[in-house]
Order: structure tokens, then C-alpha cells, then sequence
């Protein structure tokens, strides 16, 4: 287990990529925290004295390009501008290096500086093994180092990807060789959100980046005494992010990350006192990096995204069983059609869904097709702001994927799903303001006139844990009801092919079964979904967070119950509003609800 005490004087840092730009940031903070040692490792050449004299005084670049220039011409040569930037360069090299030594002398610690290449392992190990005799044995190692080729991926050479994921993989494996693992007490990557998010031009960089994440994870396990973490930043506000590559990021709403903030955020990570198990191995810092917004159609635009449903790709449909038949959730085939919608438009999110109706539902029984495919018309916008979607769900059973291209099953389609999805700007929506009311008033912290558990267990609802959000039933009568409900953190792995984008199906399917309970306390059975006449969504549904459901009865029969649903946080702000939503109603259902676990006819799909 990972001490609970951060580093210290004692502590020697070995650091790839620490003597010039962000990382050398980052190394005088921790000096400044922890008084700790560093190896800096760079390729750049570097000599402590350096003959300066034909500077002339010059402090910036373009001075020293002329102090160069006067000084290469003394010998009536003529330089080349390279051998004027060359001269320059390493004058430049030589000024940060010495400033990042002599900062972190300042702030405390220690520092040499040893030039060697990481992905070089033989004359890295040599290097850090000479100066480590003398600055004391590395106990922790920060992997800094990283080169950009950025260009879209078919215009990126193999020398590209390879220079890029050497420096970051074959540098890490290096550096990693140089301590024995059971010596190491610390281990931070510098890692990217490229790695997370994924980024246009970078697919190199981002693959070298999630390599770093995924062996924190393997050194994590693998050495228990360590603390490891993978620093997934976003971009700072210097180092590679240009004020031309700044004000392209502003565009796309993605903040850079101050100096101050990024630095403070690292040492504040090796700070933390708590054991190594509880602490996260990766962390993301900085704004989500999201695409560039694509502009809305001008004209119609048809898709299909085909996909082969399985229970084992969606371990959440063992929660979702009637009559001992895992059935795909009727939110899941919303979540399919607006992720896919908000895929294939970036800069775009969820705002409504109009005319959902539920045509011949998917059960993982003997029936399930082979393929399904979502078709999606883009409608000429009328608003750049919006975009419109016709979305269908449909499928051939039995058939192949070309079969199903020709939307052929036993020559004929099989419908299951249809809607008209609309999205909306992600900076463009402006939502409702709250209703003013405190958490208590609003029933927040209600008195339970219904558990939410026992409706779960009495054969009201048949859903399994998954699905079982509603803590409290806060009001019932004839007009409708009000109840509390959350969700807590569900894993992505375990949201399988239906993850949550800024739709989340897990939590609406909660909320939607306000109509069951309601059915069933009043009309004696309960009922599957039929369709929904809209939703509209305002502000996300995250899990974790306490919702309060308010659901009003339009109309009953014998057969059906159409209701509206309005979901709120806990201080009252509204989050989406359901209008006319139907179920359609049946007593057999009530058998059927009880045989919630897969049967072994549904076992293997």
C-alpha cells in the first residue's frame, strides 16, 4: 500500500522532457512543494559555460539572430539562415535549461541535467546511472517527454506514428528499465486528452497517449508500494498551444489550462493522503475535447449504421426480463438513434424527440435478427441552431447484412422503433430557469408514502438493480403521482452498446416507471411503453444526482394510460419534460413481470 506521505528531500525524481517548456514548470513547482531531486533528461546538447560573448547582450530570439549574423560574418563567410537559427537555437536551449536549474535550486531542490534520447535505452540507462551515483537512486519518475506530427491520418507517414509512439512508449519502457520497480515510490505520465476524447490530425499521438493510460493501470497492480497516475491534460496555455492554436480552441469551447492552476493540480495529486487503492490511477484535467462543430445540411442526408444487438455486448439487459426474455429498454433504442445523430453532427446535442413510437419491440429470444439497422435522415435546416432527424429502427430477421441493406425479410422489412430526433447548438440552448422552490419544498426530502424497494420486490416493477432508481414514492392519487429516484455511477463497460452521450436511458427508463407503478396501484396491472408524443430535454441527467418525478395522468381505459412526466433536480430546475407518454396495458403482464431472470431458452444470445 502506497505510503500515505508525498514526497520529500529525500525523494529523486528522473524527468523526461523537464528542463524546458510545461514539464520544467511542473518540476519547479514540486521543487518548490517537496524540496525533491531531479535528473532532467533531454536531447538537447547542453553546456554549463557555454561561450556567450558574441551575444552582445541580446535577451530575445531576433537579437540574437543579428548578434549571430555579425558574429558567423566575422571571417567574411556568409551564413545561411540555418546556421543563423542554428546559432541562435542553441543559445535559447542553453537559456532555459540553466533557468529551469537554477529555478529549481531557488525553490528548494535539486537538479542536473543529463543529455540523453528516451528512446534510446542504452545511453539512457548510462546517463541516469552517473548521475543518479551522485544526485542519489531514483525512487520516482516523471515521463514528460512527447513530439507532435500532427496531419489527418491518411496523409501521416509510418516514420510519423513511429516517432511519435516511440517517444512516448519506447520512452516510458526505457525509463522504466532504469529502476527496479520495487525501488519506484512514484510514477506520473503525462498523458493527453487526445488519449481520452480521441482529436482530428492526431490519431499517433492519441494512441500513444491511451498506451500511457492503460500501463499506469499495469503498473498500478503490479507495483502496490508505488503511487502511479496518468495525467491526461488538456492543452496549457503555452508550451505547444500557439496564440493561433488558442484562439482555434476558444472556437471549439475548449479552455487552456493556466500555468499556475496545471502545476498546483499536479502537486496537489502527489499531496493527497490517501492510500493508493482509493486514489485514481488516471485522471483527466482540462475541458472536454470535443470535435469541431459540423455546419447543419443544407439539403436531405440520409445514413444507416447497422449493428448486431447481443446480451453479451449489454450486460444491463439481464436487469431488463419479462417472462424470462431479456427486452431491449425503449429509451435504449432512443439512446441508439440520438447518439447516433449527435455522432454524425458534432458541436450538436440532444434537445427533443418528437412521435416516438414503439412498432415491434427487440427480445433476446429466438426471434432476434441477425443485424438491425438505424436509418437517419438530416432534414434541410431551417435553423443552423438545429437539426432535425427522421430515425428508424428496423430489421431482417434471419438475414445477412447485405439482405439487410436491401431492408429484406422474407422479403420484407421488420419495423421496431421510429422517432423524429431534433438536436440543438451546444452553446445555442437556453434552458428554463429553476422554480424557485428550496430542495424541501419541492419534496427533495420528502416523506415516503411508498418505498421504492418494495415496488421492486412486490412484482409492481420487474426491474433488476441496474434499473432500480426509485428510492421513494412521495405522493399518489387519482391525478397522478411524485416520487424520488436516482441512479448511482454506472460503469461504461456495463452501459455496453448504449452508453450515455448527453442522453442518459438508464435514468429516463427510472422515471418512465412512474406510469407502471401508477397503473398498478389504480387499475390493478401494468403495461409496456407504446409511444411518447415528446420529450424535451433541458439540462443533463448525470448519475448520482436525486431526481423528483412528477407524473400527471391525461387519460385511462381499460387498455391504455397516456401521462405526462416532468423530471427536476433536487433545487427544482427542470430537466426534461415527457408529454404523452402511452403505455399500453394488460393483466397477463402481471405474470410475466415476475419472471424477471433469463430463462435458458434466452441464455447465449
Amino acid at each position: 500500500m502506497v505510503s500515505a506521505v508525498g514526497p520529500n528531500e529525500s525523494t529523486v525524481f528522473l524527468v523526461s522532457g523537464g528542463a524546458r517548456g510545461i514539464t520544467a514548470d511542473c518540476v519547479v513547482a514540486l521543487a518548490r512543494r517537496f524540496r525533491s531531486a531531479f535528473i532532467l533528461v533531454g536531447r538537447s546538447a547542453y553546456a554549463s559555460r557555454l561561450d556567450l560573448s558574441w551575444t552582445n547582450g541580446a535577451t530575445d530570439e531576433a537579437g540574437l539572430k543579428r548578434a549571430a549574423m555579425v558574429h558567423l560574418s566575422r571571417d567574411g563567410s556568409r551564413p545561411t539562415p540555418r546556421e543563423i537559427q542554428r546559432a541562435a537555437a542553441e543559445v535559447l536551449t542553453h537559456w532555459e535549461i540553466a533557468g529551469t536549474l537554477k529555478a529549481v535550486a531557488d525553490a528548494g531542490g535539486r537538479a542536473a541535467y543529463v543529455v540523453a534520447d528516451v528512446t534510446d535505452g542504452e545511453a539512457l540507462s548510462r546517463a541516469v546511472a552517473a548521475t543518479a551515483d551522485a544526485i542519489g537512486p531514483v525512487t520516482g519518475i516523471i515521463h514528460g517527454a512527447g513530439v507532435l506530427a500532427d496531419k489527418l491520418v491518411h496523409q501521416k507517414s509510418l516514420a510519423d506514428f513511429d516517432r511519435v509512439l516511440s517517444v512516448k512508449v519506447d520512452g516510458l519502457r526505457n525509463l522504466l528499465a532504469c529502476v527496479p520497480l520495487d525501488q519506484l515510490r512514484y510514477l506520473v505520465l503525462f498523458s493527453s486528452v487526445a488519449g481520452f476524447y480521441g482529436n482530428a490530425g492526431q490519431a499517433d499521438y492519441a494512441a500513444a497517449n491511451e498506451a500511457l493510460n492503460k500501463a499506469a493501470h499495469w503498473v498500478r497492480e503490479h507495483a502496490p508500494d508505488c503511487r502511479v497516475v496518468a495525467v491526461d491534460w488538456g492543452p496549457w496555455d503555452g508550451g505547444m498551444v500557439t496564440p493561433e492554436l488558442k484562439k482555434q480552441l476558444a472556437l471549439r469551447a475548449i479552455d487552456v489550462i493556466p500555468v499556475e492552476e496545471g502545476t498546483q493540480a499536479l502537486v496537489t495529486l502527489l499531496s493527497q493522503n490517501e492510500g493508493g487503492r482509493e486514489q485514481a490511477a488516471q485522471v483527466v484535467i482540462g475541458s472536454p475535447l470535443l470535435p469541431p462543430r459540423r455546419d447543419a445540411p443544407s439539403q436531405e442526408r440520409a445514413y444507416r449504421v447497422r449493428r448486431k444487438l447481443t446480451l453479451a455486448q449489454n450486460p444491463f439487459l439481464l436487469d431488463h426480463v419479462i417472462g424470462g426474455r431479456a427486452v431491449l429498454p425503449t429509451v435504449c433504442a432512443v439512446s441508439w438513434m440520438v447518439n447516433a445523430c449527435e455522432q454524425l453532427y458534432p458541436g450538436y446535442q440532444f434537445l427533443r424527440v418528437d412521435d416516438y413510437r414503439v412498432l415491434k419491440g427487440v427480445v433476446f429470444d429466438q426471434e432476434l435478427a441477425d443485424t438491425y439497422a438505424l436509418d437517419v435522415t438530416a432534414r434541410p435546416a431551417l435553423d443552423p441552431d438545429q437539426i432535425s432527424f427522421d430515425a428508424l429502427i428496423w430489421s431482417g430477421r434471419s438475414a445477412t447484412a447485405s439482405e439487410c441493406a436491401l431492408g429484406k425479410q422474407n422479403g420484407l422489412p421488420r419495423y421496431h422503433y421510429r422517432a423524429q430526433v431534433t438536436l440543438q447548438c451546444s452553446n445555442g440552448h437556453e434552458q428554463p430557469p429553476e422554480i424557485g422552490l428550496t430542495s424541501e419544498e419541492w419534496g427533495h426530502r420528502g416523506q415516503a408514502v411508498v418505498s421504492g424497494r418494495s415496488l421492486y420486490q412486490d412484482g409492481t416493477l420487474f426491474h433488476g438493480p441496474t434499473f432500480q432508481g426509485i428510492d421513494a414514492i412521495l405522493r399518489i392519487d387519482d391525478d397522478g403521482l411524485t416520487m424520488r429516484a436516482s441512479l448511482p455511477p454506472m460503469r461504461r463497460e456495463d452501459q455496453g452498446q448504449f452508453a450515455v452521450q448527453s442522453f442518459n436511458p438508464f435514468l429516463i427508463d427510472v422515471q418512465l416507471q412512474s406510469l407502471l407503478v401508477w397503473a398498478k396501484r389504480h387499475l390493478g396491472h401494468v403495461g409496456l411503453p407504446l409511444r411518447i408524443q415528446q420529450g424535451i430535454q433541458y439540462r443533463p441527467m448525470p448519475f448520482g444526482e436525486v431526481f423528483v418525478t412528477s407524473m400527471h395522468v391525461r387519460s385511462r381505459s381499460a387498455l391504455s394510460l397516456v401521462a405526462d412526466v416532468e423530471i427536476r433536480n433536487g433545487a427544482g430546475a427542470l430537466c426534461m419534460a415527457v408529454k404523452g407518454a402511452e403505455i399500453t396495458l394488460s393483466a397477463r403482464l402481471n405474470e410475466l413481470f415476475l419472471q424477471n431472470r433469463v430463462d435458458a431458452a434466452g441464455e447465449g444470445l
